[in-house]
């Protein structure tokens, strides 16, 4: 019996620690939060039965993994705990029992708070001023990530009056749900592989060695607790430390609350079993906490989980069902996405029938196959996934997954480029993703055909007037007028809008056709080195290629655009109905040109142009367009919610131009700085 539990434990400290790794270095988990925990709970039952069998190496003795390569080690001051779990009612009044006897049974308040899932940080400020933040690491030494946590909103640089010399905080940095549904939005209109969840994300994005990702991802962080280091609290007690960090100018949650006894703190709990759905951010659980300070150092720590706190775990969001069959849906990129449909199942009170597969080489990874059981994950808000296959339930008739081969709307032949996970559908006239190349075409930064907005789009694929993007110009006035609720006013500014359009600059066109990976900055280059489509259209992947700023993968893109009947069809409509395909050949040096050698940056928005229109209006003049304020900049256009390069360039005295003083040097580009304000 022996040897076989200490095979057992030998088992569980291996996969355990192989998953520590995974999901704290690399941020790349393949088990659930709840088989984690089972297979954590079962090792310390284990060591529980045969002290024997512990290990200093035991990840029960662990926080979490190794640092990461490439950012500084910090030691914490004071070791960052992780915190034992209670998975029932039974759990935690057992945690309480032995709490309270260990203080012999003295009354205590308990302070309940939401477990947030997330990537734990350590904040330090010396006078006022925030100075350091580190990532949790292994407990003892974590990583210096200060540049990517100054980038976080909710993180004050420096606090309000009488704060002390030195103070360290610790709180949980999380990606919020809507800036991971916009992140994945982008990312599905562009035919990308999604983001698995809130939390990976967002430790990704505060561990990433380029503190611009962090800055772009609109992360936000709860502080939840004081380190002990510098000067004491003027405070007795957890609740009233988290009211005085409050008044500091810290993030406290606000649904944060103080329990005198245990029916108190199940209330707490089973509220938000339920109500975290209504969250903007993911928790699962509630950590509850002995409030007074003089007792959380007579509870002291075991291990490395203090006697004085415990994390009341939510019901794990799982099910297994049946995979009936994987249905494909086409993005508007034409990216082929498979879905799961599966036997209807009920997890956490809603019925499941489709859940995520992301994509051929996951479901492959995973061995998912057609006729499984699956095991199916549903997190807060988040689209329902597959995790994998319930392998001991499989009976051999299941069947491997293979991508179609041609478009199953179109049935254009798919292609899948040899560095992308994702299949496509080449021919932009496919139904499935022309609505949204419709309402993309007449978008502002593209054709800007004012008035045609998603609904009008729609109406007009739903009659079946326009059948691919050259339809627009074979449209007629009186085709708009039987369309319901259009009237004549209306109409009318259309066809003149459609008219106008056909003039754009060939850079406007380009973007407009909605190739992939082709933006205004792609095309903008593109036409820097050629001046027609033609031209572009005979260039071959290699010369495309050489381009500054295109390389291999964008180049490949534009030379299978290219490539397809339909597109190449579109092309010729589009010419015949009067399109412009050229361009003037533009002048290779802006030598001469009255904004010659003058460097400029736009941020916010502006309300006469779009960011694209602006910047071709300095190219135009010779000026220079640059992403970040540095002490070479000349002129930051501002318009409305600038952001942080306002910052930087009234750092740097940058000149900064209003958008009024912005036309007033368009219209006159010889003026000198500090001219053209007043």
């Amino acid at each position: 019996m022996a040897q076989t539990a200490a095979k057992r434990a030998a088992e569980l400290r291996q996969e355990i620690n192989s998953h520590n790794h995974r999901y704290y270095v690399l941020d790349d988990p393949v088990v659930s939060d709840s088989e984690y925990d089972r297979l954590l709970q079962e090792l310390r039952g284990l060591e529980s039965e045969h002290p024997e069998l512990l290990t200093p190496d035991s990840p029960t003795q662990r926080v979490g993994g190794a640092p990461a390569e490439g950012f500084t080690q910090v030691e914490h001051s004071a070791p960052m705990l992780s915190l034992a779990n209670a998975f029932n009612r039974e759990d935690l009044e057992n945690w309480l029992r032995r709490t309270k006897a260990l203080v012999d049974d003295e009354e205590f308040d308990l302070v309940c708070e939401l477990k947030i899932d997330g990537l734990a940080v350590n904040l330090t400020y010396e006078n006022g001023v925030f100075i350091q933040g580190a990532t949790r690491g292994d407990g003892t030494v974590g990583e210096d990530v200060t540049q990517n946590l100054r980038t976080i909103k909710t993180i004050p640089l420096s606090l309000l009056e009488d704060a002390p010399d030195r103070l360290e905080v610790r709180g949980e940095v999380y990606l919020p749900i809507p800036e991971f549904r916009r992140m994945n939005e982008e990312l599905a209109a562009k035919g990308e592989q999604l983001y698995m969840n809130p939390r990976n994300t967002g430790a990704g994005s505060v561990r990433n060695l380029n503190p611009k990702v962090t800055a772009s991802r609109n992360m936000e962080i709860w502080v939840y607790s004081l380190t002990g280091a510098g000067a004491p609290p003027p405070v007795d007690g957890h609740w009233e430390a988290l009211e005085w960090l409050k008044s500091l100018g810290f993030r406290i949650n606000p649904h944060n609350r103080i329990c005198r006894t245990i029916e108190e703190v199940i209330d707490f709990y089973d509220y938000w079993v339920e109500a975290r759905h209504d969250l903007p951010y993911e928790a699962d659980g509630v950590v509850v906490k002995v409030s007074s300070l003089a007792l959380q150092d007579a509870l002291g720590v075991v291990g490395r989980e203090p006697r004085w706190a415990i994390a009341y775990k939510f019901p794990a969001e799982q099910a297994v069902t049946r995979l009936l069959e994987i249905g494909i849906n086409v993005g508007r990129t034409g990216s082929l996405n498979p879905y799961a449909v599966l036997e209807p199942v009920v997890v956490s009170g809603a019925t499941v029938r489709n859940a995520s597969l992301h994509n051929e080489e996951d479901i492959h990874r995973k061995d998912i196959r057609l006729g499984d059981w699956v095991t199916i994950e549903r997190a807060g808000d988040v689209i329902p996934h597959v995790i994998g296959p319930v392998l001991d339930r499989r009976t051999g008739d299941e069947k491997i997954f293979r991508m179609p081969s041609e478009c199953p709307v179109c049935g254009t032949a798919i292609v899948k480029p040899e560095d992308e996970a994702m299949h496509r559908c080449p021919n932009t006239s496919c139904p499935a993703q022309f609505f949204e190349l419709l309402k993309h075409f007449v978008s502002k930064g593209a054709t800007d055909i004012d008035g045609l907005g998603e609904r009008w789009c729609q109406v007009l694929i739903d009659q079946g007037l326009v059948t691919d993007l050259a339809g627009l110009y074979t449209l007629q006035k009186d085709d708009l007028l039987q369309l319901e609720r259009m009237g004549d006013k209306l109409a009318t500014r259309i066809m003149a809008n459609i008219e106008a359009s056909k003039q754009k600059p060939l850079p406007r066109l380009l973007f407009a056709l909605g190739i992939i990976h082709v933006g205004s900055e792609v095309a903008e280059l593109l036409t820097q080195a050629y001046n027609s489509i033609d031209e572009i259209a005979a260039a071959t992947e290699e010369e495309l290629a050489e381009i500054p700023g295109i390389g291999p993968k964008i180049a490949a893109s534009i030379a299978s655009y290219f490539q397809v009947k339909a597109n190449k069809s579109v092309i010729e409509k589009l010419r015949a109905a009067g399109v412009s395909m050229k361009q003037e050949p533009r002048q290779t040096s802006a030598e001469g040109l009255p904004l010659a050698g003058k460097t400029f940056v736009v941020t916010g928005t502006l309300n006469g142009f779009s960011r694209s229109e602006a910047e071709s209006r300095i190219k135009d003049l010779g000026g220079k367009i640059t992403s970040s304020v540095t002490r070479k900049t000349d002129y930051l256009v501002v318009g409305e919610s600038p952001g942080s390069k306002l910052a930087a360039a009234q750092r740097l005295e940058t000149e900064i131009l209003d958008e009024e003083a912005f036309v007033k040097l368009l219209d006159n580009p010889s003026l000198e700085a500090g001219e053209t304000s007043g």
